[in-house]
């Protein structure tokens, strides 16, 4: 149950769940019969109410003195920044170049974002790497998950052990569903493809919500245009509202003049032609 409430439900929408269920109920047909249900996270029902603001401290990173953060109902201060969902595994092994899953990534993510200003920003990593790092799985800083745990930014996808072999939930199914009932962006650099043929609407927010990233020296860096050099720019891909360019209004290739000035300077230059080339004809004569 505490895996969903950190996901936004309410207790008795889930009480109602495992009760037709069962409490036995994989995690995966638990969260599918919320949505079947219609049920929302709270943090979407109670953005239409005002909610108190607080100064919170969080991450290791510097931010703009006086930024403002709210707490689990998701809206931000300004009510214009998408809510943002991180693929955790995709950017803790992009981090460590697919060898090391490299916590500190994540933490590079989670402050970018930050400090951007965006305030409802959720890490999904499966729960099985909360166990200790083995030499075919190497984890660095992992304590970093326990600190991001803690601030109700990462949330761990169950898995559990049968009859000594793990048993994982898809992690990658719970990114692309919150962030579709968020209306979010995705933040990883996988495609999805299995996802996107699951659902058409899946497949529109994949392709439009995606965003790509690299690391570069520590420096968590996605592009300027994450939909292409026509698309549009980071910080409207990133924003619900976002600022059309303004019109740029090309200067009058005529000084100034209305066409009709312009039409007028143009027959009398003709007149003049006309009169100038009947003079040289009268000469020829």
């Amino acid at each position: 149950m505490d895996f969903f409430c950190k996901l936004g439900y309410g207790k008795q929408d889930i009480c109602k769940v495992l009760k037709n269920l069962g409490q036995e109920a994989l995690e995966d047909d638990v969260l599918k019969e919320l949505i079947r249900m219609g049920s929302k996270p709270q943090a979407l029902e109670s953005q239409a109410q005002p909610s108190q603001l607080k100064l919170v401290a969080r991450g290791s990173c510097s931010t703009t003195p006086g930024l403002k953060w709210l707490g689990e109902d998701g809206s931000d201060s300004s009510d214009s920044l998408r809510p943002i969902v991180i693929d955790g595994s995709n950017v803790a092994m992009s981090h460590g170049n697919k060898e090391v899953f490299s916590c500190w990534g994540i933490q590079l993510a989670v402050d970018w974002f930050r400090e951007r200003g965006h305030t409802y920003i959720k890490v999904f990593v499966p729960l099985w790497r909360k166990e200790p790092p083995r030499q075919d799985s190497p984890i660095a800083d992992q304590h970093i998950l326990e600190e991001l745990e803690k601030q109700s930014v990462l949330v761990y996808t169950p898995s559990r052990k049968v009859k000594g072999k793990r048993v994982v939930c898809y992690d990658d199914r719970y990114i692309v569903k919150v962030a579709y009932e968020k209306d979010g962006v995705i933040v990883s650099n996988d495609h999805y493809r299995d996802l996107q043929n699951e659902n058409p609407e899946w497949k529109w927010f994949i392709e439009q919500r995606l965003l790509m990233y690299s690391f570069v020296s520590n420096r968590f860096m996605p592009p300027d245009d994450p939909l292409g050099r026509h698309g549009p720019t980071l910080s409207n891909f990133l924003s619900k509202k976002p600022v059309l360019p303004e019109k740029k209004w090309q200067p009058c290739p005529y000084g100034g003049e209305t066409l009709e000035q312009v039409l007028k300077e143009v027959v009398d230059a003709l007149e003049v032609f006309k009169v100038r080339l009947g003079e040289a004809l009268n000469t020829l004569v």
